[in-house]
């Protein structure tokens, strides 16, 4: 009987890279790829493990006749067509394992004679409908992943009854209604990933008293309510808190620096208050992300982060009630940031000279504060840099020559600002720049040709409301990539040359005069989201 089931599984699914080649009758079929059998049955299959094999086709009805299977693994591959309900015969199942699969339809509602079920990974599929109920008799149940698919419906309450849960993954459905009052039973439960969906109302305040819990991810919904400051206190192991973009308000938990195993700190785009605990403690801390929320604090908090000698990204974007002096400390931050966002605050002061000690940094973005200045000149040791934004401030004085030393930069962004004087030629020495904005200044001489004639430029290359003069140079040709060209309000003379002819990507231009300045008009970039948690986790 099995070795029907498994031919008729190798007929119906395609093989371009020959995994099931030693599939054939010449060969008993306890030895071919992928398949192990029992020691008290040896005819009897109890485990097919045919991961990343490139395999494509539906999955054969005639596995439910493999009465012996304990394990079946087809992870990654390119399964497709609805999980047959005929798996649900198989009573001895412990383990699932279909995640990175086109599986499309209903979960099978049959599911509870699965007694024997630990693991079950449904994750990054094209199922829909809703969570079958039946799940919640599956009581031996560890691990539990049906994220990244097109579930919709509530989170079944039954699910609270899963007492040796230590993973729930729902993240990335269309899961609506409330997180059930039931989960707070899984006193066992490590991971709890239930972001990116529509759920609402409160978060459960039993959940935050499950001190096994290392990830708490609700992120991307719509909860309201507030968090315990105790949280720091009843959740020791927490790693992972992604508390991001729902409507939470309230004080940020003054205890979360007693849970000193944190690698991750999401609050982005809630209603927190402040004010910011001291995180020192935290040296496992690699990101923290505070952007649009209301904290009214003082910005000097960031100097407690000199401690944490892991952090990776810190972004506190669009957070007008901050304020305070630009902290000297932000030098000793660790040399492992690369990731530096403080844009649109109320911070102000100068940039300090040991900005340099972050070598690090691939992304620099403070534009729309109170920044003045001149720039330090070591800011060019920054050279893994690819973006830097100081739009928007007050910074004064001549562009130093060391900004040529940023030769990965991609985004420049120094526009409404009040630098002055020429344009240091060792720009040129960028050629990875892709978009450049250099307006609203007042910068003066001729446009240096070696800068005109980048020709990575594509994006935009924009110097209006300075005070270039002379001749618009030849090289401009050398763009021919470029979308958007802006040099208007200067003092640029003579006729626009030939040779911009040669720039056919163009879609706007502009070389005359506009009647205002564009001040006060930065365009703001949102920050990206953190990374996944792993496949498991999505």
């Amino acid at each position: 009987m099995d070795l029907i089931s498994l031919l008729s599984f190798k007929k119906t699914v395609n093989d371009p890279q020959g995994a099931l080649r030693s599939w054939n009758v010449t060969v008993h079929f306890c030895r071919w790829t992928g398949i192990r059998c029992g020691r008290k049955h040896p005819n009897r299959v109890v485990a097919i493990s045919l991961s990343s094999r490139g395999l494509v086709g539906p999955l054969t009805p005639h596995i439910g006749n493999m009465t012996f299977l304990r394990v079946i693994i087809l992870h990654n591959n390119s399964f497709y067509g609805e999980i047959p309900r005929e798996i649900g015969h198989l009573r001895r199942l412990k383990e699932i394992e279909f995640s990175n699969n086109s599986f499309v339809g209903a979960i099978p509602r049959n599911l509870s004679q699965w007694s024997n079920l630990v693991y079950l990974n449904l994750i990054d599929n094209l199922l829909s409908g809703s969570i079958p109920v039946e799940l919640g008799s599956l009581y031996k149940l560890e691990a539990l992943g049906l994220g990244d698919n097109n579930l919709s419906g509530p989170i079944p309450p039954s699910l609270g009854n899963l007492t040796s849960l230590f993973l729930l993954s729902l993240r990335f459905c269309e899961l609506t209604g409330e997180i059930p009052e039931s989960l707070t039973q899984l006193r066992s439960l490590t991971y709890l990933i239930v972001g990116q969906n529509n759920l609402i109302g409160t978060i459960p305040s039993g959940l935050f008293n499950i001190s096994t819990l290392s990830t708490f991810e609700v992120n991307y919904n719509r909860l309201q309510g507030s968090i315990p400051d105790s949280i720091g206190l009843t959740l020791p192991n927490l790693r992972f808190l992604h508390l991001g973009y729902n409507q939470l308000s309230g004080a940020i938990p003054m205890s979360l620096p007693n849970a000193s195993s944190l690698e991750q700190i999401q609050l982005t785009d809630n209603s927190f208050t402040g004010p910011v605990p001291s995180l020192g403690r935290l040296s496992r801390l690699r990101g923290l992300y505070m952007a649009f929320n209301p904290i009214k604090d003082d910005i000097n908090f960031i100097s407690s982060l000199t401690n944490c000698t892991n952090l990776q990204k810190l972004n506190i974007y669009e957070n007008p009630l901050l304020g305070g002096s630009f902290p000297l400390s932000i030098a000793n931050l660790s040399t492992h940031l690369y990731d530096l966002v403080m844009s649109r605050t109320q911070v102000r002061g100068k940039i300090p000279s040991g900005i340099g000690n972050l070598v690090g940094l691939t992304r620099l973005e403070l534009f729309n504060n109170n920044l003045e200045g001149p720039i330090p000149s070591d800011i060019g040791k920054l050279s893994s840099l690819q973006e830097l934004n100081l739009g928007g401030n007050k910074f004064w004085n001549a562009l130093p020559s060391s900004l040529g030393n940023m030769t990965l930069l991609n985004y420049l962004y120094l526009q409404e600002n009040n630098f002055s004087g020429n344009l240091p030629q060792s720009l040129s020495n960028c050629t990875n720049l892709v978009d450049l904005d250099l307006s609203d200044n007042n910068f003066s001489g001729l446009i240096p040709r070696e800068i005109i004639s980048l020709s990575s430029i594509s994006i935009s290359l924009n110097l209006s409301f300075n005070a270039f003069m002379g001749a618009i140079p030849i090289e401009i040709g050398s763009l021919t990539n470029l979308e958007n060209l802006d040099l208007s309000n200067n003092r640029l003379s003579a006729l626009i040359p030939s040779s911009l002819s040669n720039c056919l990507s163009l879609q706007q231009t502009c070389f005359g005069w506009k009647l205002a300045s564009r001040r006060n008009t930065s365009r703001l970039k949102r920050f990206k989201r953190p990374g996944s948690l792993g496949s498991f986790r999505k």
